[in-house]
């Protein structure tokens, strides 16, 4: 599967996104994740109530590899695979800014719709143009 990168971005890890096992709780990195595609959308102009449509997540999977805790700087980086009619998975994978070690990869299965009607409709080309 190839994939290329579309964004980076470094998210700032808070006291509050670690839970009573001390490390950031599984839900946030998904959090985080979502941040990263967001700032990624948003740099194309391409948000939800748009003209040209809104993205939605239809399945999502986070692979947990080594445990961040505060503090620290996630550095996460957003990847494209070749994009279908309506659809594009991304993949991301986050690392501790400044280190190499993988802490933990996924991906998102984004799909995009008219939000009027709720049905698919062809990926916006700006995304398209990217992600090819």
């Amino acid at each position: 599967m190839e994939r290329k990168l579309v964004h980076t971005t470094q998210i700032p890890i808070r006291w509050g996104d670690m839970d009573a096992m001390g490390h950031v709780n599984n839900t946030v990195y998904f959090r985080y994740a979502e941040q990263g595609r967001i700032e990624w959308m948003a740099s194309l102009g391409l948000l939800a109530g748009n003209r040209e449509g809104s993205p939605v997540i239809i399945n999502a999977s986070c692979s947990f590899l080594i445990p961040f805790t505060y503090p620290g700087t996630v550095e996460l980086s957003t990847y494209l695979e070749k994009p279908g009619r309506s659809s594009v998975v991304s993949h991301f994978e986050m690392r501790l800014f400044g280190e190499d070690r993988l802490y933990a990869e996924g991906a998102a299965k984004i799909v995009w719709t008219d939000a009027a009607t709720g049905k698919s409709i062809p990926l916006p080309e700006t995304m398209r143009r990217l992600a090819e």
